[in-house]
């Protein structure tokens, strides 16, 4: 008796483990609804940002339709796109290149 696993669940099982080695990018989407000063706040509040560079990403939300937030494990990037989804600011999150 065979405990291996047949060649199709093998692959997907592999894939998606090397999908969780990558790291993962938090990407704020600009939105016509927050106020500046309330998106800062909120960056502040879930990263620790300092004012200076809640303010740089708010400044490229609002000018380039977008800004990468954070880097890294899949785990805490689901983490942040949460917490900043709870504070309905449009957040997704992709593998980084």
């Amino acid at each position: 008796m065979s405990l291996s696993l047949p060649i199709p669940e093998l692959k997907e099982k592999l894939e998606e483990e090397l999908d969780t080695s990558k790291p993962w990018k938090v990407i704020v989407l600009n939105d016509p609804v927050n106020l500046m000063s309330y998106v800062v706040m909120v960056f502040r509040k879930i990263f620790g940002f300092n004012e200076t560079k809640a303010n740089k990403h708010m400044m490229e939300v609002h000018e380039l339709g977008k800004s990468v937030l954070w880097t890294g494990e899949r785990e805490q990037a689901e983490s942040y796109v949460y917490q900043l989804q709870r504070w309905k600011l449009q957040t997704i999150m992709e593998v980084d290149d």
